[in-house]
């Protein structure tokens, strides 16, 4: 292994070239390709279990191969890599340019599995019906992530293009992210020794505050899924002859989330699933806030009714207006949501029985540094010990993961991901983490723990990841990509 160089920032790159550049691919080939790619069911195997049969995830992956292989990179070594019984992945390698040869590699990730499709889409709209409206393209997946193949390849051609020395660029593109990466380690363990020594990790699957400037991810939530089952009988009864007797099973499952969170403030309670917030993502918290304000909370689709019956309206109240709260709420503290139920019936077919059992999905998002499946253990404990009027009451966790933190950003880092920021929004950069949770990040921060983290993309207000509408904003992505190129042309 050769020793480590200094890494500095890149001289004679003509930016405004560049965005140029990725520009047109964008609009020439790029996006063509992405209405192609939001046409494709790719469900993740979690949500399709019949993947291999159905043969969506294979035709997502067979298209990136194409059209890598059309890009005429030098060097390029591309390759659909499927190791026994696991999902296919996309591993490409290319060669470093401008004398920097040596084991140093940037590494790019992304993936092209998908979220299933969720109702709720407006008249015309689909999650596998690409529609591009005032700039933006709607469908399932085009923002999570299918674009980041494509922008990580466009990013590494532009710099190519300007003769811009850069480190060996391999990039891996997996196809179970959606199910929780479970097939990643095993790919990262085989294809270990053909990684070099990896000096940044560039991943574009996160999010943005706006669409003002570039913004990097400093952390992720971890998550607790499960259900919690509370039986009290074994079929159901005239609810006029038991009611007042027979205990309800949905307020039995009620009083145990008392235990988890505080229903009039949604405060998590125990400090298991807590943690102490690090001083410099108080900091950053701070910084987003003042760039953000009330955006923060407006950008959700919260519902209103009219005030006088006239033209004021009432609407729906977030938990805080102190946009500086509700960041560290949903980067760095734990929250509970009830995202599914059983056992209650349609309400055209509810008839006046007392129910024996009710069954709730349980979703907790836990800060960045609590570990998962301890903690999924303590849920456990608390959801299934002294249960009122001694109903069956269990808790099955379906997944444990741990959050992930951001090392600490490198001088040279820092000043690339600002100077890129100037260069293509005229805005610095921005830090903040993300409420959601990516179980990779977690993984490669372990496969690389000296590496440079640059996690960004280009999910921004309203863009919907998993949800009805989800859209990429395409003049955003476009420099998201350009940013992508500055910053691998400063690894050094």
């Amino acid at each position: 292994m050769t020793a480590r160089q200094p890494l500095t920032p890149a001289t004679g790159l003509d930016s405004a070239a560049l965005l140029d550049r990725v520009s047109r691919q964008w609009d020439d080939d790029i996006v063509g390709q992405l209405v192609e790619y939001i046409r494709l069911p790719a469900k993740s195997p979690h949500f399709d279990p019949d993947w291999e049969k159905h043969g969506y995830i294979d035709a997502a992956v067979a298209q990136a191969k194409a059209w890598v292989e059309k890009q005429g990179v030098a060097g390029l070594k591309l390759e659909v890599i499927r190791l026994e019984g696991r999902t296919p992945v996309l591993f490409f390698d290319i060669p470093a340019t401008g004398g920097l040869e040596g084991d140093r590699t940037v590494f790019l990730y992304g993936h092209l599995d998908k979220q299933p499709e969720m109702t709720g889409w407006r008249d015309g709209f689909g999650p596998w019906i690409p529609v591009i409206e005032d700039g933006k393209l709607y469908g399932r997946g085009g923002a999570d992530d299918g674009y980041a193949v494509f922008a990580a390849i466009s990013a590494i051609s532009a710099l190519d293009a300007q003769g811009v020395a850069r480190r060996r660029c391999i990039g891996l593109i997996e196809t179970c992210e959606e199910s929780g990466s479970y097939d990643l380690p095993a790919y990262l363990e085989a294809l270990a020794p053909r990684m070099g020594d990896v000096a940044l990790v560039v991943a574009l699957d996160s999010g943005a505050g706006n669409y003002d400037q570039l913004w990097a991810t400093t952390s992720l939530r971890g998550l607790i899924n499960g259900t919690l089952t509370v039986k009290i009988l074994t079929e159901g009864v005239h609810s006029g002859d038991a009611g007042g007797v027979v205990p309800s099973s949905f307020r039995i499952a009620r009083s145990l989330l008392d235990r988890i969170d505080d229903s009039g403030t949604g405060v998590v309670k125990s400090p298991s699933f807590q943690c102490e917030i690090p001083a410099e993502r108080l900091e950053q918290a701070k910084q987003a806030a003042q760039i953000l304000g009330e955006s923060v909370w407006k950008r959700f689709p919260w519902t209103s009714c009219c005030n006088d019956g006239e033209t004021a309206r009432i609407f729906a109240q977030p938990v805080t207006k102190d946009p500086v709260e509700l960041i560290l709420n949903r980067t760095w503290r734990a929250a509970l949501a009830v995202t599914g139920a059983d056992g209650l019936p349609a309400l055209e077919s509810a008839g006046n029985v007392q129910r024996p059992f009710t069954s709730l999905k349980l979703s907790l998002r836990l800060p960045p540094v609590v570990e998962g499946p301890a903690a999924a253990q303590n849920l456990k404990d608390m959801l299934e010990t002294n249960v009122p009027y001694s109903a069956t009451a269990s808790f099955d966790a379906d997944s444990a993961a741990t959050g992930w933190n951001a090392p600490a950003t490198a001088p040279w880092l820092a000043a690339a991901l600002d100077g890129a920021s100037q260069a293509l929004f005229g805005k610095p950069a921005a830090f903040m983490g993300e409420g959601g949770t990516i179980p990779f990040m977690g993984m490669l921060g372990e496969r690389f723990p000296k590496a440079q983290m640059l996690v960004t993309g280009v999910l921004g207000p309203k863009s919907n990841a998993h949800g009805p509408n989800e859209f990429i904003h395409i003049e955003y992505a476009k420099k998201v990509t350009a940013a992508t190129a500055l910053v691998i042309a400063a690894a050094r």
